[in-house]
């Protein structure tokens, strides 16, 4: 009994063929009873039968084991549920016979509060509140509803029946296949499930509408959302039918099952989680209103669906082998999305806001505290710290590294090879590089270790000399350390033309190119950019001859948006780790002033946001003309764009609009907040007035918080009217999202101790935790204060490691770094562990930056021509 404590993964003496469960959920009393079947292969010989299964109560008379060709049945002597292993131990007087049989378990369970396992969420149907239903078993929590072998590669076929109030809808992975109505009850049987991981198993009862669609091959389609919101899952349903059409095309494979259903759970702790057949969502990433979503919303739907469909066959259908191949399933899943919603809404341009999805990537893997792709998982409390953007983020982004250097066509021939071959079985990282590396003849394996096996990335100086131009490459870190990790990177190149285009594989430390070819143009227009359309998950550092030529580039227009993002993000990177003075990086920063590719402005404001912040503890005296300068990059763009759409308008400039509008409110332009002031006393009186539509309502309501001091906070009550007024999750966090920009740390203080109100859901309580400068310490009290609520309500699932970062991170003085340390000294928790490293590592990175502007000379000077600069 003892061998089975502490250990990372299940025995694999018995295998699991085949579950036949059997559930009553009680939505009064949240609480459940089962029963299951489960035919185990018995495959070595053993006296005991170990499962996973927590905070269920087992009932042990209700335990036994019939072997398959024998009348005898064996009864375990003991039966051992240990908690903080999660497993259940059966141990019998004998053997068990080799080959198959049939293990019943009878168990009941707890409906709870925490988005994970079985759990209930809350809803309300006619001005009543209701619960429903629901399941989250992704990583590892399958086993709070049913004992299951709760690992991905014990695949296994599911027969489901439940037993539910009668008027109530019951859905599950498979289409019914009988209703049965008994009084206040029916009985729901569902088709039995293909082979597939415990932790894509899904069941859903509740109150639902939904509409419904049919893919050309006649897979029926539906979105079900709360009674009443039925229109508003219209948009998610029209691009799920073409998605699906594209996937069955791209990976040369049809959808595996009968139907889809993807529903909207009003609490829900991830995004979306890609259940077989049954994808849960959190309602803003499944719902679009027409009249109160803003374009954002319409694009986050869009990119969701494609996500979470792309796992139907990258995921669920080809399985990860173990946690530490999670990377495949998210990093796979976040790029093809990208794929799937440029072939839907090319207009959008979403390959240019990739770049997004690179930067959280990098900003994260340039910590000492990041991890490699591939990561040794030990214990099931591990895994939820992995669903970050390493590998969501980088792992999509050396997808596209690989995808870049090898072809789009070899690399989607390949990889439907790879799908085929491990159709209903489970694959590892080396799999997807055998199947690459087969199609294409190139040395993938050996490229990609690079990149999966090791933490970190390389930024690859680049000097002109004599001709020719020498690169060399370092281990980047945002602290700016010098590593030693080495990469065999693929560099691309332009000298002065997109039509002069060079690539090789950089696989030393430093190495010499010859450009004669290109050099003979050796005036200011002979740009050269590296790792051109920022394909590459790498930096790149110019020396001040080729950085001068580029920003001249910039001025003039010469360049892809994506190169513009690149050379303003790298620089941005190498300012923050003390390789690039301030002063260079806000000259870059003026050469964006006529800007206005959504994605690089989107990037530019973000930038100035955290160098106002920066710049604020170190040089508090410059502020003023530091402000002034990005009033003035941020004005050409604002007046081109104006507060009010114009018939036609692209999706990106409606995007656009709210985001420069909300920078000048945050940058106390006095116009915008005056205009946003105006416009938000029309929408008090009129919720449907053109002078407001969403595009532009987070702007109105960041500019009415500036303004709100605990003795004239009518802007703020105001807001709180119009959250609790609302019943769209989109609006809701829009003001939720603005509430915290306030100054005034009264103010601060009531917002987040409204976050943690039943008010606001669980999963909503971070988006109030984006406190302004003035408000940090008010939130490092507050959270210190708060923190055993907060660790009752988030203490057991991922959202909880959104509070430590959120508060922690956006401090830059050493002495906090030991306050906080003092803190957590007695508290910290596993599943904090690494987000709490991160988080201390960022705030010293934050006051070695202040240090070095401290000590910038001539940067007033600087500041001071740059504000007042006349173009």
């Amino acid at each position: 009994m003892e061998n089975f404590k502490g250990q990372p993964r299940l025995p694999k003496f018995a295998v699991p063929k085949r579950y036949d469960l059997q559930l009553k959920p009680d939505l009064s009393a949240c609480k459940f009873a089962g029963s299951i079947s489960i035919d185990v292969d018995i495959v070595a010989e053993t006296r005991f039968i170990v499962l996973n299964a927590a905070e269920l109560s087992i009932n042990p008379g209700s335990v036994s084991f019939s072997p398959r060709n024998s009348s005898k049945v064996f009864d375990p002597k003991k039966v051992e549920l240990v908690e903080e292993d999660e497993i259940l131990v059966l141990d019998f007087a004998e053997a068990l016979p080799l080959g198959l049989g049939v293990l019943a378990i009878g168990f009941e369970g707890i409906l709870n509060d925490r988005m994970k396992g079985f759990y209930r969420s809350t809803y309300e149907h006619n001005g009543e509140k209701k619960n429903m239903a629901v399941t989250q078993f992704e990583p590892a929590d399958a086993r709070r509803s049913f004992p299951c072998w709760d690992e991905p590669s014990f695949k296994a076929t599911f027969k489901i029946t439940l037993d539910v109030p009668s008027e109530l809808v019951a859905l599950s992975n498979m289409p019914v296949i009988e209703e049965k109505v008994n009084g206040p009850l029916k009985t729901v049987s569902y088709q039995e499930s293909p082979i597939m991981s415990t932790y894509l198993v899904a069941y859903v009862v509740g109150l639902f509408d939904y509409v419904e669609d049919h893919t050309s091959d006649g897979i029926k389609v539906r979105v079900y959302c709360q009674v009443g919101k039925a229109n508003q899952g219209e948009f998610a349903l029209k691009v799920a039918v073409r998605t699906l059409e594209l996937y069955k095309d791209y990976f040369a494979v049809p959808y595996p099952l009968p139907k889809l259903d993807m529903i909207a759970i009003p609490d829900f702790a991830a995004g979306a989680m890609e259940n077989y057949g049954l994808v849960t969502y959190r309602e803003t990433a499944l719902l679009y209103d027409e009249q109160h979503s803003a374009a954002a919303n319409k694009q986050r739907v869009a990119t969701v669906v494609a996500h979470e469909l792309a796992h139907q066959w990258f995921g669920n259908l080809v399985t990860m082998e173990w946690w530490t191949h999670l990377w495949l399933n998210e990093g796979f899943a976040t790029w093809v999305s990208y794929l799937a919603t440029d072939s839907i809404f090319p207009e959008w341009r979403i390959w240019t806001q990739f770049l997004d999805e690179l930067t959280d990537g990098l900003r994260l893997d340039g910590l000492a505290e990041s991890h490699p792709i591939e990561v040794e998982i030990n214990h099931a409390a591990e895994i939820d710290e992995i669903f970050d953007a390493i590998s969501y983020r980088k792992g999509a982004s050396v997808i596209r590294m690989l995808q870049s250097y090898l072809g789009a066509e070899c690399f989607q021939r390949s990889l439907a090879s790879y799908i085929k071959k491990h159709a209903y079985s489970n694959a590892k990282t080396e799999d997807l590089w055998a199947a690459l590396e087969e199609g294409s003849g190139e040395p993938v394996t050996k490229l990609m270790n690079t990149w999966t096996k090791q933490k970190g990335y390389p930024v690859v100086s680049v000097k002109f000399k004599d001709q020719k131009l020498g690169f060399e490459q370092s281990q980047f870190f945002s602290s700016g350390w010098l590593g030693d990790g080495q990469w065999i990177v693929p560099i691309t190149f332009c000298c002065g033309s997109y039509d002069k285009k060079k690539s090789f594989l950089l696989q030393t430390k430093s190495e010499n190119y010859d450009v004669k070819e290109f050099a003979s143009d050796t005036n200011k227009s002979a740009w050269i950019k590296l790792n051109v359309d920022q394909t590459g998950f790498y930096r790149v550092k110019y020396d001040e001859e080729l950085a001068a030529r580029l920003r001249y580039a910039i001025e003039n227009k010469y360049l892809t948006p994506t190169d513009r993002f690149g050379i303003l993000d790298d620089s941005f990177a190498l300012c923050m780790a003390r390789q690039l003075p301030l002063t260079s990086l806000l000259t870059l920063m003026g050469a964006y002033r006529e800007e206005l590719d959504y994605t690089v402005l989107s990037n530019l404001i973000s930038i100035t946001y955290k160098v106002g912040r920066i710049a604020a503890d170190a040089r508090p005296e410059l502020m003023d003309n530091i402000n002034q300068f990005f009033i003035n990059i941020f004005q050409y763009s604002a007046e081109k764009l104006g507060w009010d759409a114009t018939q036609g308008e692209s999706h990106l400039d409606s995007m656009l609009r709210g985001e420069i509008l909300t920078a000048l409110a945050m940058l106390g332009h006095k116009e915008t907040l005056s205009e946003a002031s105006r416009r938000f006393d029309a929408f008090l009186k009129d919720r449907n007035t053109p002078l407001l539509p969403p595009d532009t309502r987070k702007a109105a309501y960041v500019a009415v918080m500036q303004t709100v001091t605990s003795s004239n906070r009518a802007g703020f009550d105001s807001l709180l009217k119009i959250y609790r007024e609302t019943d769209l999750s989109q609006e809701k966090i829009r003001i939720l999202g603005s509430l915290p920009s306030c100054p005034d740390q009264g103010i601060i203080r009531e917002v987040l101790k409204f976050s943690l109100s039943p008010e606001v859901r669980s999963q909503d309580a971070m988006y109030a935790l984006a406190v302004s400068k003035e408000g940090r310490e008010v939130a490092w009290t507050w959270f210190k204060e708060s923190w055993d609520l907060i660790l009752k309500t988030y203490g057991s699932g991922f959202l909880i490691t959104r509070f430590v970062s959120a508060v922690v991170s956006p401090f830059a003085s050493f002495e906090k770094v030991k306050e906080v340390e003092e803190f957590f000294a007695n508290r910290s928790i596993p599943s904090i562990a690494r987000t709490l490293k991160q988080s201390l590592e960022r705030v010293n990175i934050n006051a070695n930056w202040v240090k070095s502007i401290q000590a910038e000379e001539n940067l007033g000077e600087a500041i001071q021509e740059l504000a007042y600069r006349k173009y």
